[in-house]
């Protein structure tokens, strides 16, 4: 096997911590001795061993001379767990081949110049785009300060969200339905408008497939949720925010925070509603390295007409409604020039549905 064999075993490896270890990024890492595999890992969960540490305990001989394979350089300080570096270099590893470098300003480069301080063949940049795309979401949240947005839609054929009397309960299929909640727990938030709660009364949980709940967030600008709503009935249980431009000593704010509800106060945009880059921001201080946008039709075109996103997976039910609730609307697009364009990762199909996964250029 070669070098890059071993890098896609790690890559597979990495991919098993999807939606457990954000905000930290998915990393694997394979031990190889002459010319065998000794030990494997991966970072499980955010707080816990690193996929080096891992790897390295997995080994059931000594690792002294070997090559360790990791899909991004390993860490150089001292977080909820110690420097993976010093764990390499105690345990006498000789060679280390680095699919990308760290875009964390704590560790980019250090690492890899830690290990060449003492005395470590190091390699970087093997099977780099694989690396980093694994982890666009980290390196993202990295590079801007800012969460990775995903906007999530299920639509007809003809672009309708819902009908004209506003049902949407279900326009997509139930395998369609399953992708849904899959996607909900790789996000570390779910983010939707007020106008979707007073309409469909979501969970926002995550019950179709195992996985986590995502913190849920609720863009409410003037407080209009109701209290017997299922987010604030269960927001003792899930973590649940609300985006508003009052003050956290408005009446209702007070009582909305003793059933357990989260209020973030959020300076207003021209128009008098949260300012959604400024809400991002504050999301990214708790940690939120990820949010999916699940509607309704005004918070998508938000995010559009402000560039706030980078992801869309839009869900297409063959079904045609002709009047109805438009995904999308006005983003004063008057050329086809101006069109915002999609980079299409992937088409798949799921039930009757067809799902078109794309990045936002």
């Amino acid at each position: 096997m070669e070098d890059k064999d071993y890098m896609q075993m790690a890559l597979k490896l990495a991919a098993k911590g999807q939606g457990y270890a954000s905000p930290n990024p998915m990393v694997g890492a394979v031990l190889v001795k002459d010319g065998q595999i000794i030990g494997q890992g991966y970072h499980q969960c955010c707080g816990q061993s690193h996929a080096e540490v891992n790897a390295i305990a997995d080994a059931k001989e000594s690792v002294a001379g070997s090559t360790l394979y990791v899909t991004l350089e390993p860490c150089c300080h001292h977080g909820k767990t110690p420097p993976c570096t010093d764990r390499i270099i105690e345990q006498g590893i000789a060679r280390v081949v680095i699919g990308t470098t760290d875009a964390n300003p704590k560790v980019s480069c250090r690492g890899v110049s830690l290990l060449q301080a003492a005395g470590i063949d190091v390699q970087t940049g093997l099977l780099e785009a694989q690396c980093r795309e694994l982890n666009e979401v980290f390196f993202h949240f990295m590079e801007t300060g800012l969460p990775f947005v995903t906007l999530k839609f299920a639509q007809t054929l003809d672009g309708r969200i819902a009908t004209a009397q506003g049902r949407s309960q279900w326009i997509s299929s139930p395998a369609s339905l399953k992708l849904v909640h899959r996607l909900r727990a790789r996000h570390d938030a779910i983010l939707v408008g007020i106008g979707t709660v007073l309409h469909d009364d979501p969970e926002l949980t995550v019950r179709l497939v195992r996985g986590r709940n995502p913190l849920r967030v609720v863009v409410d600008s003037h407080l209009k949720i109701p209290e017997t709503s299922k987010l604030v009935a269960t927001a003792s249980a899930t973590p649940t925010f609300i985006a508003t431009t009052r003050h956290p000593d408005h009446d209702r704010a007070r009582l909305l925070a003793s059933r357990g509800v989260n209020i973030l106060s959020i300076d207003a945009d021209p128009n008098g509603r949260v300012d959604l880059r400024k809400l991002l921001k504050r999301l990214a201080k708790e940690n939120i390295s990820s949010v999916m946008v699940e509607g309704g039709s005004q918070i998508i075109t938000s995010f559009l007409s402000q560039h706030l996103a980078q992801r869309i997976v839009a869900v297409i039910a063959p079904k045609i409604l002709g009047q109805g609730t438009q995904t999308v609307g006005d983003l004063q697009i008057t050329d086809l020039d101006q069109a915002q364009k999609i980079s299409i990762k992937r088409i798949s199909r799921l039930g009757a549905d067809l799902v078109i996964d794309g990045r936002l250029r």
